[in-house]
């Protein structure tokens, strides 16, 4: 036996949707064990308290954005930040979650100590003091991005006398009433500020490279509205949650199979939504339906916005920032008095926390993940990088349930080092696969950076939710390969291993 217990059984890094999500699993599933939260903000929410730009909402329907256990109640699916903010919060009060959270803790460092089976994490405080917290388990529910740094598209506004503003960091008091507005990109932030900047600017200008594909959806599911006003909450909340996880998926597979009735498909709702003499060389991407994440427009906001006249979009490249805009290698000039750079995000790996194992840092690009949430030859350590097809809370409410498993598991045989293991000569034997498949700018810059995934279960992220949840749920805890002992084994020899079947 230790001589004394780590602070926590299970410490959670993020009071987003991913960490508030873990701790009501464990409130539910793992009750027995202590947790703990901290967050390096003064709110919770993550990227929804993160991101103040105009009209943040979600790109994926709270169907299937929210919790498997928390019914979504907002007659819109596709949901604003502040409504998201509020289910977020009131999970966290109704299910007694913040108590447990410690704001304004920044996680520098974190080192798990075999001989102990505990992290030693390392936080600053506002005020620049350092604090120590130990733990059995570490849950990382940090996100995918830098929350610090944007993607730096290298752009050089010297010359430029407007106001340049990043999404990510959108000024409180920024007045565009009345302004010529230029947003450079065409992904989903763009076109989510294009056409609630168009209702007060001048006019607002998306500035795109090349072309995203796009797709209306209504923002209120009538369905779902309707089975909620005749059927207990919970029992419409499943059967709306279990149709739209078949249609993604189902779109998603005619996309990637059948690329061109997917084309046609999209082709026929921009019509609908723009009519027939809309410009289609605008909305034609160098790319496949699905090979990025489709860009979703509530009620055709972005559509109408166009046809309106307040808005419009421009393809090209930039030839140079001037003094009243926007120069592009074609010669033409575009006016602005604010440039939002919607350039893209950038992406980290585990929170920029400097991980470590027995003191030895841990180079993630060395690892492959095992069953999307925990990596090889590295103990008590899971995160959640959620599904570029689908909804993000789908694998966190699979990664949370597993692990509560897991820790299930541990307790119930008297082990506290949970490890993923994957030998040197198993590891010659895999094929490694392309981790996210997807062209996007942000996954290919970061690929240098990302842990491995290979071409078949378990270490893989997968990226079919409809099969993980199948696969995770009916696999057993003890399959093998996920290694279980006491502080302080040696993990060269099994015989000193307690060796869990379940």
């Amino acid at each position: 036996m230790l001589a004394t217990a780590p602070d926590l059984d299970v410490l959670i890094v993020g009071a987003g949707i991913s960490g508030i999500g873990m701790a009501a699993h464990m409130e539910m599933k793992a009750p027995q064990h202590s947790y703990g939260i901290v967050e390096r903000r003064a709110e919770i929410g993550g990227t929804w308290d993160l991101f103040r730009y105009p009209g943040i909402r979600s790109d994926s329907d709270m169907h299937t954005l929210g919790f498997d256990f928390e019914p979504w109640r907002h007659e819109k699916s596709i949901a604003d930040g502040p409504s998201i903010l509020e289910y977020l919060n009131r999970i966290a009060d109704e299910r007694d979650i913040r108590q447990k959270i410690r704001f304004g803790h920044k996680v520098i460092s974190a080192d798990f100590r075999e001989d102990e089976a505990r992290w030693h994490v390392e936080t600053e405080l506002e005020d620049g003091t350092r604090k120590l917290i130990t733990a059995n388990f570490l849950y990382l529910g940090s996100g995918y991005y830098d929350y610090d740094d944007p993607y730096d598209a290298g752009f050089d506004f010297s010359e430029f006398d407007g106001q340049v503003v990043h999404p990510q960091f959108w000024p409180e008091d920024l007045d565009y009433a009345g302004k010529k507005v230029v947003v450079i990109g065409s992904g989903a932030t763009a076109v989510t500020i294009v056409p609630s900047m168009a209702d007060t600017a001048a006019k607002v200008t998306m500035l795109q490279r090349t072309p995203t594909w796009m797709v209306s959806r209504p923002a209120k599911d009538k369905l779902a509205n309707f089975l909620r006003s005749v059927l207990p909450e919970s029992l419409a909340y499943k059967i709306t949650r279990f149709k739209n996880i078949r249609m993604q998926d189902f779109t998603f597979k005619v996309a990637r199979n059948k690329p061109e009735k997917a084309k046609d498909s999209l082709y026929k709702g921009l019509e609908k939504a723009m009519g027939p003499n809309y410009d289609k060389a605008s909305f034609t991407p160098p790319y496949n339906p699905w090979e990025q994440r489709l860009c979703l427009v509530p009620d055709s906001d972005f559509f109408e916005a166009i046809n309106a006249g307040t808005a419009d979009i421009v393809t090209g490249h930039i030839e140079a920032f001037e003094k009243s805009g926007i120069r592009l290698k074609s010669g033409e000039f575009l006016e602005a008095d604010i440039i939002v750079t919607a350039t893209g995000l950038k992406m980290a790996v585990a929170g920029k926390i400097a991980i470590s194992h027995n003191g030895e840092a841990v180079d993630f690009t060395q690892r492959y993940y095992y069953k999307g949430c925990m990596f090889s030859n590295l103990p008590n350590l899971a995160v959640v990088f959620g599904y570029l097809n689908a909804s993000w809370t789908l694998r966190a409410d699979i990664n949370s349930d597993y692990i509560c498993r897991v820790l299930n598991h541990m307790r119930a045989t008297g082990t506290d080092v949970a490890t993923p293991v994957l030998s040197a000569e198993a590891e010659a034997a895999i094929v490694e696969d392309d981790i996210y498949d997807f062209s996007s700018g942000y996954i290919q810059r970061a690929k240098e950076i990302n842990p491995k995934s290979s071409t078949q279960f378990p270490w893989r992220l997968n990226q079919e939710y409809v099969v993980d949840r199948k696969q995770i749920k009916e696999d057993p805890i003890a399959d093998g390969l996920l290694s279980f002992s006491r502080a302080g084994a040696n993990a060269q020899h099994p015989e000193e291993q307690l060796e869990a079947a379940e």
